[in-house]
C-alpha cells in the first residue's frame, strides 16, 4: 500500500487521518451497517438470524441453506447523509481566532453500493458472494474554519468481496464460513498552518484479508437463530511522506492498522400469519483502535518532534449494539418493516475529534417490501440516527486547543432489488 502524507504538525494530522477515517454515521466507530436494503427498514435487528434475500451471505452464510432452492442476486443502494455541526466552547491559541466560523456541516451525501448472490450446488451445500463497502464515509469542513490545524476533509472507501459456503448440517441446523478481501482508501486534509496557506493531505490504500463463521438453527417450526463471527482485519501501511512547504522532510513511513472483529448473535420468530418479531445483540472489539505508531524508514527527521513520526493514543472501547424489529405483511405482496435500535461508541471525551465526531446513536427505521413479481422482490428502507453530541478536546503544541461539540445527527434511505432464478 501507498500512503502519501503532506504535513506540518504530524503528530496531530498523521493519527486523526487514518483512524479519523470517517463520520461514523452508519455505525460506531467508521465501520457501515447498511449492508442490505431489506435490513435498513428493521435497523438491523434481525442480522445472523433473518433470511430474506441473497444478504444474507454477508450476515450469516449458514442462512444460505434457509433460502428458496436456485439462485438468487440482490442488488442495494444506500444514500447516507450525516450532520456533523461544531460548536466552539472557549477553544484557545490559534483555535479562538474565529477565521470563517465553525466548519459549517462537516457531513455530506455518501452512496454505498451492495451486490449479494447465492446458489444451490446440491441439496447440502450452497455457495454465496457478497460485494460490499464494510468501512468508510466523509466528513468536510469549510476552507479556514477555526479548526482547520485538525481537521479539514476525511474521506474513506472500502471494497469487500467475500466469498462462502454453507453446510446444511441437518433439518434444522446449518453452518457457514467465509474469507474477505478487503481495500481500503482513505484521503484526509488539513491546514498545516495557522493561515491554513499550507494544506496537509494524506491519501491511503491497502488490502487486507479477513474470514467469517456462522451457525443457523430452527429451534422450532416458527423460531430461528443465527450466530456469526466476522475477524479482524490488519493493514500494513506503507508509504511517503511529503511536505509541500518542507520537502527536505520528505521520505517514507511505515504504520499498522487494524480493523476489529465482531460477533452477533440473533432471533427470528414467526407470531402468526401476519407477525414477524426479531432481535439482535452485536459486540464488536473496537479496543483493538488503542494507538497509532507511525515510523519514519528513509528521509530527514522533523527536528522536535521524531522519532516516532508519530505516537497517539486512542483508547477506544469495545461497543455493544442491540436492536429489535418486527415485520407486518399485509397481503402477498406487501410487508410493512419497523425497527429500533441502540448503537455504543467506541471513543471518548479525551482523544476524540472532529474528523470522527461519534457519540451514542439510536435508530429508528421504516421499511416496504413489494413483490411485482413471484421472482421479484423491491425494498424500500428509511432510517434516522439519533446521535448524542459529542465533546471534542484536541490540542496541538505550540497552537493551543480546540473545545467545543458536535451537533450530530444521520439519515439513510436505502433501495434493494432482488431476484430469484
Amino acid at each position: 500500500m501507498r500512503i502519501r502524507i503532506r504535513i506540518q504538525l504530524a503528530s496531530v494530522a498523521v493519527s486523526g487521518a487514518l483512524l479519523g477515517l470517517a463520520g461514523g454515521a452508519a455505525a460506531g466507530g467508521f465501520g457501515i451497517a447498511t449492508q442490505s436494503g431489506s435490513g435498513t427498514g428493521n435497523a438491523f435487528a434481525g442480522g445472523a438470524a433473518a433470511v430474506d434475500d441473497a444478504s444474507v451471505a454477508w450476515f450469516n452464510p449458514a442462512g444460505m441453506t434457509f433460502l428458496p432452492a436456485g439462485k438468487q442476486v440482490s442488488g442495494a443502494l444506500h444514500a447516507l447523509k450525516p450532520s456533523f455541526k461544531f460548536q466552539n466552547a472557549g477553544s484557545t491559541g490559534a483555535f479562538a481566532a474565529p477565521g470563517t466560523g465553525d466548519g459549517g456541516d462537516a457531513g455530506d451525501w455518501a452512496f454505498v453500493p451492495n451486490a449479494f448472490f447465492t446458489m444451490d450446488i446440491n441439496p447440502k451445500w450452497s455457495f454465496g458472494l457478497a460485494l460490499n463497502a464494510p468501512f468508510g464515509l466523509k466528513t468536510e469542513y469549510d476552507a479556514g474554519w477555526r479548526g482547520q490545524l485538525v481537521a479539514l476533509k476525511s474521506e474513506v472507501k472500502s471494497v469487500n468481496i467475500n466469498p462462502s459456503l454453507a453446510y446444511k448440517a441437518s433439518d434444522t441446523v446449518s453452518i457457514g464460513a467465509g474469507v474477505s478481501v478487503q481495500k481500503l482508501e482513505a484521503k484526509l486534509t488539513r491546514a498545516a498552518n495557522p493561515a491554513g496557506t499550507n494544506i496537509a493531505e494524506l491519501d491511503a490504500d491497502d488490502v487486507g484479508y479477513g474470514f467469517n463463521l456462522g451457525i443457523m438453527i430452527q429451534a422450532t417450526p416458527a423460531t430461528r437463530f443465527g450466530a456469526s463471527y466476522r475477524s479482524s482485519i490488519k493493514y500494513e501501511l506503507e508509504g511517503t511522506a511529503t511536505f509541500s512547504a518542507a520537502p527536505m522532510f520528505n521520505g517514507d513511513i511505515k504504520a499498522d492498522l487494524r480493523v476489529p472483529d465482531s460477533a452477533s448473535f440473533s432471533v427470528f420468530h414467526q407470531a402468526g400469519p401476519k407477525w414477524e418479531l426479531m432481535g439482535d445483540i452485536t459486540w464488536t472489539k473496537w479496543s483493538t483502535v488503542q494507538q497509532l505508531l507511525v515510523l519514519r524508514t528513509s528521509g530527514t527527521p522533523v527536528p522536535g518532534r521524531e522519532p516516532p513520526l508519530t505516537n497517539e493514543p486512542f483508547r477506544w472501547d469495545d461497543t455493544w449494539r442491540f436492536g429489535v424489529g418486527a415485520n407486518y405483511k399485509m397481503d402477498a405482496q406487501t410487508k410493512l418493516r419497523f425497527g429500533v435500535a441502540y448503537d455504543e461508541t467506541p471513543t471518548n471525551d479525551i482523544t476524540r475529534t472532529p474528523r470522527l465526531p461519534g457519540e451514542d446513536r439510536t435508530w429508528v427505521a421504516l421499511g416496504v417490501q413489494f413483490k411485482p413479481s413471484k421472482a421479484g422482490t423491491v425494498e424500500v428502507g428509511y432510517a434516522h440516527e439519533f446521535i448524542r453530541d459529542a465533546s471534542i478536546s484536541n490540542t496541538v503544541p505550540l497552537a493551543g486547543s480546540l473545545i467545543g461539540k458536535s451537533e450530530n445527527k444521520a439519515d439513510i434511505i436505502s433501495i434493494q432489488y432482488s431476484h430469484l432464478f
